[in-house]
């Protein structure tokens, strides 16, 4: 084996690699147990814990200390199908900026286009932008398009005689900085609202932002926090100088009242109170990282600045002094909690004047992550307390000042703006004064004003990162012409059917490990020990991908985990098969396993690789627990190709150097299908009426009968309900009807007592008022059932925009997959007949899988929706129907080549090819098959479908990948294939069988 020293290298920096992903994981885990056990099931008492230790280092590698926080920012973090919590997807409004943008205009033509163009973006996959364009030409309208948005604020964009590409590109990067806004804004809100790995992202080439908010129980609060509108304001603000009495007074205040509720203390180091408040000064923001010990120790008599350290600088006479500037004081993240709830006490609020107020930096300090810093605002008398609003700015920009080349935001405002500002920045200005950028209650920034600023053109400086620019400038536009966000999707999954995910995710895993790992080494003997290792390594290398990756494990994902065990078998039963072969055309031990190794690799290559595109497919088409499932099945087959073909040879490489026996079969295992020689091409027209049968069957039931889809295909809400007693489906239906006065779809859902209800009830409403009257009726119906009490362990909410949007990616991905698989079969093959033989397969099998789950559906104990997860499934079959398929196509090239093919028909090279990766094709289809009915019957009833469906395509791949698809390439290849054969110096005689 060449390179061997090289492979070991890569297998221990691997394994350590994997394992410092991993750690992460290990330490957060145990800080909360720990946090569970202190808080004995009070969560606000266990996630006060969690906050108090989030900036204290939990892991200690020597070079590197780790906090919580930063910990927990590099776990392999859970999805909400797992660990309960809420999946929101928002839609920003977009006729609702283009309006904006034209000044709201009362032109009947230009409304109707902009009503039309909404409404056809529900079943239409096009942008909304240009729907309106294209229905405002077809209106018949005779004013140009321009003249309305060529206003005074967008003067430096549009002119009233700009082109409807002009007003088109417009509009799309208006509408694209306003997606980008949102973005940033719903960022900022979900930081505040305090969850722990939360993720959200734009989903690229939409107006949509998916938002996944793990843990999170108080849905209508989430709901008011990310539906409001964004209002950016500019106030006035105070110096820490004035404000610093106040706050001295505060602490106060503090003392007085905490100790009167508190009991006295004993200690004989009692510190006398004076000195505290001048070593405060002296000390306390001396170094920050050292202020939370010193605030310990100062907080029996310092409340206030034992969590809250003053602004200070140290002099040119080495004397700390108040910073000048409205940032009064600096917090650690943990400690801002406490701050508020002190500034809030009664006794506190009386002493604050109603002119100031306390607001937050948005983000912390940039050479101190784990502090924020607070400001001292101004309001100004009457109902606006801020002096400006963010509407009247045009344009922001980062950019760089030319002089010092350090980062910049260069803000422009209307002329309404401009006069305002004038006058602001020259009182400011006067008397040296900060004006404070406030988006959503939190301060941007507070740039000093060092001269009045005419003409409504500014520029803002500051200690900024390019980032701090970006960020800035995306906020400025967020007040101009805001539009709002509308939620269109919603699931929200209870903690007790996430811990029962997990729980079955977790069992299905163990036991499909053990499936296989018995029967590798049953019918393999000491190989099979060999593979068991890998397969292990091949876990162990998956999980430490995935966290350093900070990939999400989502319920799919830990079948595609189960999947891989046999993605990884695949490739040693592969290796295994042609060491048996070479050891029976009489090579010694080491020489096989060499020839074994190197003959079986293009077949391994061609047959992951098919199954990756697919996954790749996935991974660009696919959300939310379909993308896990996509990433955990590519970066499976990646660690199945690594561990198959180098951690295996490794071992046998260990044995032979050693003389250790290795054994690759027991006597019984030794002969399976060895010399099989069943005539499939001989009788390959029978097996082309068998499926042209059960293809004909499948198309009739899809037409006749259709399918049940899931709410993601069509729209609506779905709860899943648990009642304390096994109810009665029917019952349940009838209730919900009647209340509903529609028909709506109950299922059992698992246990008896589990239901899945389904209903289009104000299926084209998305509000929260639509939501709560839906509900209200829900629990109005499910009520009905008498001394049964219930609770509603999830629901999901798909708008009909949404749905449409699915569907059509669910066709495209197929679509593309086929033509995929097709496209590499052709690069590979370097052969037409084989796409077409492969396509053939992959169509038959997916049509088979579609009828079956349209002739099923109603029949069996559980869901057979056309979801997403039934899409995942689909393809996946698609691929593993290749996957058997390239291994005979390779087999059948190898001996076209082979000299030992002359004079053959070549009916016999295709049937010798079929019978001789027969032991292969059925063994690998086994621990596949063995890997998925653990999965169905412990994986939980949220994959049952998912895993029955590639439980069944596994099953009708591998029959159309031995009777079907090599068949198909004889037929339409048997000419062209014996002259190309020829033209390469081979004799190959086709004979028509």
């Amino acid at each position: 084996m060449q390179s061997k020293g090289l492979i070991k290298f890569l297998v221990v920096i691997v394994t350590l690699a994997c394992l410092y992903a991993l750690s992460f994981t290990f330490f957060t885990r145990k800080v909360e147990r720990d946090a569970a056990s202190y808080a004995g099931g009070d969560i606000a008492k266990e996630k006060s814990y969690l906050d108090s230790i989030a900036g204290e280092p939990i892991y200690n590698l020597g070079f590197a200390k780790f906090t919580y926080r930063e910990a927990k920012a590099q776990e392999l973090a859970l999805g909400l199908d797992l660990k309960g919590g809420m999946n929101v997807t928002m839609e920003i409004s977009l006729d609702e900026l283009i309006s904006n943008l034209a000044n709201k205009p009362k032109d009947e033509k230009f409304n109707l286009a902009l009503a039309n163009a909404i409404q056809k973006s529900k079943s239409v996959n096009k942008s909304v932008v240009d729907l309106f364009i294209e229905e405002y030409k077809t209106s018949g309208a005779s004013t140009p398009l321009a003249s309305f948005f060529a206003t005074n604020d967008n003067s430096n964009f549009i002119k009233s005689t700009s082109s409807d590409s002009d007003v088109r590109n417009f509009l799309a990067k208006e509408a694209d900085n306003a997606i980008q806004n949102s973005y940033k804004v719903l960022r900022t809100r979900i930081d505040k609202f305090g969850v722990t790995s939360p993720n959200i992202q734009i989903q690229q080439g939409t107006n949509r932002i998916l938002i996944e908010l793990p843990g999170v129980n108080d849905e209508s609060r989430v709901r008011k926090l990310l539906q409001g509108s964004a209002k950016l304001e500019f106030y006035e603000t105070f110096d820490n100088g004035q404000i610093y009495p106040l706050l001295d007074n505060v602490n106060k205040t503090l003392v007085s009242s905490l100790k009167s509720t508190t009991k006295p203390s004993t200690d004989s180091t009692k510190v006398d109170s004076t000195k505290n408040e001048k070593s405060l000064l002296a000390n306390l923001s001396g170094d920050k990282k050292d202020s939370t010990a010193l605030a310990s120790n100062l907080a029996a008599e310092n409340p206030l600045f034992a969590v809250l350290m003053p602004s200070t600088y140290q002099a040119e006479n080495g004397q700390q002094q108040l910073a000048p500037g409205p940032q009064v004081g600096i917090a650690n993240l943990k400690d801002t909690a406490k701050v508020n709830a002190y500034l809030a006490r009664p006794e506190v609020k009386n002493q604050i004047p109603a002119n100031l107020k306390l607001m937050w930096a948005v983000k912390p300090e940039q050479n101190s992550p784990n502090f924020l810093s607070l400001y001292a605002i101004k309001l100004a008398p009457g109902e606006n307390p801020s002096v400006l609003t963010g509407d009247v700015i045009t344009d922001a920009k980062d950019n760089f000042d030319q002089q010092t080349n350090a980062p910049v935001v260069n803000m422009q405002m209307n002329s309404y703006g401009s006069k305002e500002w004038r006058k602001i920045t020259a009182k400011a200005a006067q008397n040296r004064e900060a004006i404070a950028i406030v988006l959503d209650g939190v301060v941007y920034s507070a740039p000093s004003v060092n001269q009045e600023i005419p003409g409504g053109s500014s520029v803002i400086s500051g200690s900024f990162t390019i980032e701090d620019t970006k960020d800035l400038a995306n906020v400025l536009k967020a007040g101009r012409l805001p539009t709002t966000a509308k939620i269109v999707e919603e699931a929200i999954v209870g903690p007790s059917l996430g811990q029962a995910a997990i729980d079955a995710g977790v069992n299905s895993a163990i036991i499909g490990i053990i499936v296989v790992m018995i029967f590798m080494v049953t019918y393999y003997n000491r190989a099979g020990w060999a593979a068991n290792i890998a397969v292990l390594f091949n876990v162990f290398f998956l999980m430490g991908i995935l966290a350093s990756l900070n990939a999400v494990l989502t319920l799919p994902g830990i079948a595609g985990i189960v999947l891989t065990m046999g993605t990884a078998v695949d490739a040693n039963v592969l290796i295994y098969e042609r060491i048996r072969e070479e050891l029976r055309n009489g090579k010694s031990m080491r020489q096989a396993i060499a020839d074994g190794y190197k003959h079986a690799l293009p077949s391994i290559l061609d047959s992951q690789i098919t199954t990756f595109l697919v996954g790749v497919v996935l991974f660009f088409f696919g959300t939310g627990p379909i993308l896990g499932f996509a990433t955990t099945l590519m970066i499976g087959i990646i660690t199945s190709l690594f561990t198959s073909i180098f951690i295996s040879r490794l071992i046998f490489e260990f044995m032979l150097d050693r003389d250790i026996k290795i054994s690759v079969s027991f006597p019984w295992s030794a002969n399976t299908l060895l010399n099989a020689n069943f005539q499939f091409i001989n009788k390959r027209k029978i097996f082309y009426i068998i499926s042209g049968i059960a293809v004909i069957i499948s198309i009739a039931s899809i037409a006749i009968k259709g399918f049940s889809y899931g709410v993601d295909f069509q729209g609506g809400r779905t709860y899943t309900v648990s009642y304390d007693e096994a109810v009665n489906v029917e019952d349940v239906r009838k209730h919900l009807d009647d209340v509903f006065q529609s028909t709506t779809e109950v299922k059992t859902f698992g246990n008896s007592n589990q239901v899945r209800v389904t209903t289009t009830y104000h299926i084209q409403e998305t509000t929260d008022e639509a939501d709560a009257e839906v509900l209200a009726k829900l629990n109005d119906g499910l009520s009905k059932i008498e001394g049964n009490k219930y609770e509603i362990l999830s629901s999901q909410k798909v708008g009909p925009s949404i749905a449409t949007d699915i569907k059509e990616r669910a066709i495209w991905s197929s679509v593309l997959s086929i033509a995929i698989i097709a496209i590499y079969i052709l690069i590979r093959f370097r052969k037409w007949q084989y796409s077409a033989g492969a396509a053939v397969a992959t169509i038959h099998d997916g049509i088979i899988l579609l009828g079956l789950f349209s002739i099923l559906d109603g029949l069996v104990p559980f869901s057979l929706d056309i979801d997403q997860h039934f899409v995942a499934a689909f393809l996946t079959v698609l691929g593993y129907s290749v996957n058997d398929t390239v291994v005979v196509f390779d087999r059948i090239r190898e001996d076209v080549s082979k000299a030992k093919g002359q004079h053959k028909n070549f009916g016999d090279v295709v049937n010798h090819a079929i019978n001789t990766t027969l032991s292969r094709t059925v063994i690998t289809s086994l621990t596949i098959i063995f890997v998925l009915v653990v999965l169905f019957i412990f994986g939980g009833e949220v994959i049952r479908g998912f895993s029955f469906a590639i439980l069944v395509g596994i099953i009708v791949g591998t029959y159309s990948s031995i009777i079907l698809a090599s068949p198909v390439v004889y037929d339409l290849g048997k000419n062209s294939l014996l002259e190309d054969a020829e033209k390469e110096g081979n004799k190959v005689k086709v004979v028509t069988p």
